[in-house]
């Protein structure tokens, strides 16, 4: 029978490969990492917004947002541009490659794990973050702004990351 560690682990390990499915669906369909497109469809939710409103929407960092949005107005998916309301304003906009892209893009992972966070009572969701910043924290991870699921892995233009080499005995590693 598994122990608590066991079933917290294989969760984790199921959603993982249910992000790392929706990552490679999202690049199969449209070209775009599971991240870009959680962006894309966010940003298709309204006529405009700004990094700030579009961090919110995502859960995210501003500095991470702000990444995965350059790498679609760099691949000519979004706009950005000043608010005609205020100057100041930088906002960003679905192009009509974006939406030609949304059409035909899979759901994201990300929004189902949204949503099944925000169906969690206030109390359940404080102590799932709490308890599970702490074993990241216990492993040592950096405290700086975390990236969007697997953006650093796929990025366009750029082969993704190989995984480490594996090393055989022979080699005097462990093997894999």
């Amino acid at each position: 029978m598994p122990n608590d560690s066991q079933k917290i682990l294989d969760s984790i390990r199921r959603l993982v490969q249910l992000l790392r499915l929706s990552d490679r669906s999202a690049e199969r369909a449209v070209g775009l990492s599971g991240a870009q497109l959680f962006v894309l469809q966010e940003l298709g939710k309204a006529p405009a917004l700004s990094i700030n409103e579009l961090a919110e929407r995502t859960r995210t960092d501003q500095s991470s947002v702000s990444v995965v949005a350059a790498r679609l107005v760099e691949q000519g998916m979004v706009a950005r541009e000043r608010s005609p309301e205020d100057g100041r304003r930088v906002q960003m906009s679905l192009t009509r490659r974006g939406r030609a892209a949304l059409r035909k893009a899979p759901p994201v992972a990300q929004q189902k794990l949204l949503e099944a966070l925000d169906s969690l009572s206030a109390g359940d969701r404080r102590r799932l973050s709490e308890a599970f910043g702490r074993v990241v924290d216990r492993m040592g991870a950096d405290r700086g702004a975390a990236p969007m699921f697997f953006e650093e892995e796929s990025v366009p233009g750029r082969p993704p990351l190989k995984p480490p080499r594996k090393r055989g005995r022979a080699a005097g590693g462990v093997g894999w």
